[in-house]
This record gives structure tokens, C-alpha cells and sequence, in this order.
């Protein structure tokens, strides 16, 4: 390219500009995250319409003598959550949170362990795996008496049932993350020369953390379910919520059973919300922002 050449193409560069700034590449700076009003609105107004049809049933549709079989929301805050029974209420949630997170604990040591195993053994995968599915498929309720005649009625057979509902999720989802490690970053660790310990430690788990904390969030739900099942068999010791719903469906106490039910699926849902904060903090947004 000649002189004239370069100088007619700065004039045409600085003329679509407007400036007589050279003209840079930069990346796109990083958009920052905002507030979104429909995130806060569209929850709300769903929980709206669901107190406007429970009031509905229970005072359109239910007669005053069947009333009990849907007390309005009022009745079950004055008479369950904040009525006589609230003390043994909020004891027997906090006796269910630790059984639930106790499990839940052990279900995720063992379960990436489990998976990491797999992961670095084909042998192992061919003859783990299935039994991991067999677990999975296992009625629950079929297994209940039998772990009350192993390992008794109370803390740790709680404990066990919350183990084996909540484990799945971890083993597959691990093993799915750990697997699902891009080839070309594999290929380069390989052309190092890198030890599989060290790949492990640098790529593969480092990859999997969204995929584990996803596994992580569905059994923290799992062991809730598994403490409260747990509650209605093993009917003894100290009670915890689930043996409270039980009680309450035998005497038909339904302001105190309604209050119960919600305080378990709370129990749920701040588990899961919990492991989901835990995620964001470990992982960041980078996952997430990478896919929009």
C-alpha cells in the first residue's frame, strides 16, 4: 500500500467517525446485572391468586360443616403457626432440619466420591452405575421397615433414609459434570503431560462445580422429603415434624396439620435456596452470563 493510499484511508477512517480520534477495538464491557421488577412482581401475584382461590374454597365451595377440610389461612396462622401448638411445632422442625442436613451432608461426601471413582475407571463406572440406578428405583417405603430392624427407630435410621433418597442426584450429576469436560482443554493437560490427580484437581472438578451444586440443590429437597418419611415409620423418640403431621391428620386438627405441611415445604425451600446462594458464591455468575 503506497502513502496516498494510507493517507486517503485515515481521512476516510476519521470522516465516518466524526473525530479526529484513531479508531480502537475494544471489547464489549461487561453489562451489569439489574434489578428486574418482574422477578419480585410475578411471584407475588401468583401467591396472590392462590390465597384468593383458597379463600374462595373455603368459604364458596365448602359448606361451614366441612370447613375443616380447608380452614381458611387466617385459622391455620391463630391456631398453628402462632397458637399453642406453635412451641411443638417450630421443636420438631428444628429436630427435622437436623436429621435432613445431617443426610444430606453424607449424601454429598458419598456421592462425589462415588462419582469420582467412576469418573476415572471405566471399570468402575460399568460396575457401580447400575446399582446407583437400582437405589434410585427402589421404593423407599419398601426399605423403610427394614432399615428400622437394622439400625433401629431413631436418629440414625432417620438418617439413612435421608441418604439413600438424596444420594442419586449427587452421583449422577457429578459423574454427568465430570464427564462433560470440553475435549481440547483435556488434549492440552494431555500434551503437559499432566497426571490424572492433577487433571482432576485443575479441570475436571473445577468443571463439574455447576453441575454438582445442581445435583447438591435437587437432594437438599430429596432430604427434607426423607426426614419427614422417616418421621411417619419411625415413630419414636424425639418427634420431629413428620410425626406432628401425623398426629394432627389422626385428630383432625386441620388449622395445625395446614401449618405443619407449610412449615415442612419452607424447611424445603430454604434448603434449596441455601445450596443455591452457595452455588453463586463458589461458582460465580460466569456460568450462567456464558449462556445467555
Amino acid at each position: 500500500m503506497t502513502t496516498s493510499e494510507k493517507t486517503t484511508e485515515t481521512k476516510t477512517t476519521e470522516e465516518a467517525a466524526g473525530t479526529r480520534i484513531p479508531v480502537t477495538e475494544s471489547e464489549p464491557a461487561p453489562r451489569a446485572r439489574r434489578w428486574n421488577p418482574a422477578a419480585v412482581l410475578a411471584p407475588t401475584a401468583v401467591f396472590a391468586l392462590v390465597i384468593g382461590i383458597w379463600y374462595f374454597a373455603s368459604y364458596e365451595i365448602l359448606a361451614p360443616s366441612r370447613r375443616f377440610l380447608l380452614p381458611p389461612p387466617q385459622e391455620v396462622l391463630s391456631k398453628g403457626l402462632f397458637g399453642s401448638s406453635a412451641p411443638d411445632m417450630w421443636h420438631a422442625l428444628e429436630r427435622t432440619s437436623v436429621v435432613a442436613l445431617t443426610g444430606l451432608a453424607i449424601a454429598v461426601v458419598l456421592g462425589i466420591a462415588w462419582a469420582i471413582l467412576m469418573s476415572q475407571a471405566g471399570w468402575a463406572e460399568l460396575a457401580l452405575f447400575p446399582y446407583a440406578v437400582v437405589m434410585q428405583c427402589i421404593p423407599i417405603l419398601a426399605l423403610v421397615p427394614l432399615i428400622g430392624f437394622w439400625f433401629g427407630f431413631g436418629f440414625v435410621a432417620r438418617v439413612f433414609v435421608c441418604v439413600l433418597i438424596a444420594l442419586f442426584p449427587v452421583v449422577s450429576n457429578t459423574l454427568f459434570g465430570l464427564k462433560s469436560v470440553d475435549q481440547g482443554l483435556r488434549d492440552l493437560f494431555a500434551l503437559r503431560g499432566t497426571g490424572r490427580l492433577t487433571v482432576l484437581r485443575k479441570l475436571e472438578f473445577p468443571a463439574a462445580l455447576p453441575a454438582i451444586f445442581a445435583g447438591v440443590r435437587i437432594s437438599a429437597g430429596l432430604s427434607v422429603v426423607g426426614a419427614i418419611v422417616g418421621d411417619f415409620f419411625f415413630k419414636q423418640g424425639d418427634p420431629g415434624i413428620g410425626i406432628l403431621i401425623d398426629n394432627y391428620r389422626s385428630r383432625l386438627q386441620a388449622p395445625q396439620l395446614f401449618a405443619a405441611i407449610l412449615l415442612a415445604s419452607a424447611l424445603g425451600v430454604v434448603v434449596f435456596g441455601l445450596f443455591g446462594w452457595i452455588s453463586r458464591r463458589v461458582v460465580g455468575n460466569w456460568y450462567d452470563t456464558s449462556r445467555r
